[in-house]
């Protein structure tokens, strides 16, 4: 919700502090520079220091970060509110993906991946009318404040309720057995070994994976960004109903999320190839996805809308195989590293999606051409996935140079 309230308030902003089309884009990006850099970083700390350590201080920092958009007086003070933002969120989702490498067994985790990644989805179809509706009434700070008063509250709940297994007195003796009897299934071989982060790199899944991975964020940034701005001047809606209407394919993509996950993981306790059924849903979902160029072929809004529904919630479907990866191509003690280098390639096409979309706004005065250059991002990605990822399984470690960096 604190991405997703910058782009609701366009027009205040550009009311308050002369936003430009492309300015706007600009600003819509800043977060994702300094969560780019620090993604790589985020994904050894996260290794090395642990959840919980990196975790408290992070939700502290993007706590700071919401407030201090909402105390903005000027163009400088907003873009550092936003990179402070960018540094404090850069190493929640490369968390979440150990954190249920840490509590699930492999054969559980699209489920729980599902629940953390759809609420990236639920929180914009909720947070564009609740943040929209208050700014329309109380004004843009206020509207601000208030996601800065959520992530103080998820602060002290994260810092209060978190514990790695190991640590939670509250786990019973059945659940930690059932816990440490699946680790002790994954590390039996050498990929408990720490690799390093140039192996990682290099490797021909984990490249097919970032690049897939980073066509599906790009279509994620172009909604997350740019969604009711054509709600409103795209698709011609009043304010309000704007709000409501780029909320649609949210829910709708929470919904399919969480939906295909469950059943996911449902096929695979059945006895179906795990591989297999993780990688159909994935290139599936990436195909469905392709209805993201739904506003480069028709300004109907219900038409328009159903695409846009069907393209997010294709890509939603996806996403949790995504998200599992880094705990099934790896060992869980480079799982971070692994969800860092997925996560800092995907920032590059967060960061260029919006200043894209903004100039392409400018030139062709029509959102049709962002839309369809998303379409075709995602053809690149399933390629990738096809020819680069291929079989979802454990990476060969025995030519690694495995070491403790």
């Amino acid at each position: 919700m604190d991405r997703v309230n910058i782009s609701v308030g366009q027009q205040a902003l550009h009311d308050a502090f002369g936003l430009t089309t492309v300015s706007f884009g600009y600003l819509l990006g800043a977060y994702s520079w300094t969560y780019a850099m620090l993604q790589l970083p985020a994904g050894v700390l996260l290794d090395r220091l642990g959840l919980r350590r990196v975790g408290v201080v992070s939700t502290f920092l993007w706590t700071v970060a919401s407030f201090a958009t909402a105390a903005a007086t000027g163009l400088i003070s907003l873009f550092s509110s936003r990179l402070l933002l960018g540094v404090g969120e850069a190493s929640i989702f490369p968390m979440n993906a150990k954190a249920i490498g840490h509590w699930f067994p492999e054969h559980e985790r699209s489920l729980p991946t599902a629940f953390f990644d759809s609420a990236a989805k639920f929180s914009p179809a909720l947070g564009i009318p609740f943040v929209g509706l208050l700014l329309l009434h109380f004004g843009w700070r206020i509207s601000f404040a208030s996601t800065g008063v959520l992530s103080l509250i998820y602060f002290v709940l994260f810092a209060t309720i978190y514990r790695n297994p190991a640590d939670d007195p509250h786990l019973s003796a059945s659940e930690r057995a059932y816990i440490e009897q699946d680790r002790k299934v994954e590390n039996t071989s050498s990929d408990n070994s720490t690799t390093t982060m140039g192996w990682l790199i290099r490797q021909r899944k984990i490249i097919g994976l970032t690049i897939g991975f980073a066509t599906y964020n790009y279509s994620f940034y172009l909604f997350l960004t740019w969604l009711p701005s054509y709600a409103a001047r795209g698709l011609h809606l009043s304010p309000t109903h704007a709000v409501w209407a780029a909320s649609i394919p949210w829910f709708f993509a929470g919904i399919v999320e969480l939906a295909v996950a469950g059943w996911l993981d449902a096929l695979i306790r059945h006895g179906h190839d795990a591989g297999r059924v993780r990688q159909r849903v994935l290139l599936v979902g990436m195909i469905c996805g392709l209805g993201v160029v739904g506003p480069a072929l028709t300004q109907n809004p219900i038409l328009s809308l159903l695409s846009l529904s069907v393209g997010i919630g294709g890509l939603s479907a996806a996403a949790p195989v995504g998200w599992s990866l880094p705990g099934i191509l790896v060992a869980p003690s480079s799982t971070g590293r692994v969800g860092g280098i997925m996560n800092f390639g995907s920032q590059f096409a967060a960061i260029s999606a919006p200043i894209f979309t903004g100039y392409l706004i400018k030139w062709s005065h029509s959102y049709g051409p962002a839309f369809a250059l998303a379409g075709f991002f995602l053809l690149i990605g399933i390629l990738s996935y096809v020819v680069l990822l291929g079989k979802i399984e454990r990476i060969d470690l025995s030519e690694t140079g495995s070491e403790s960096l």
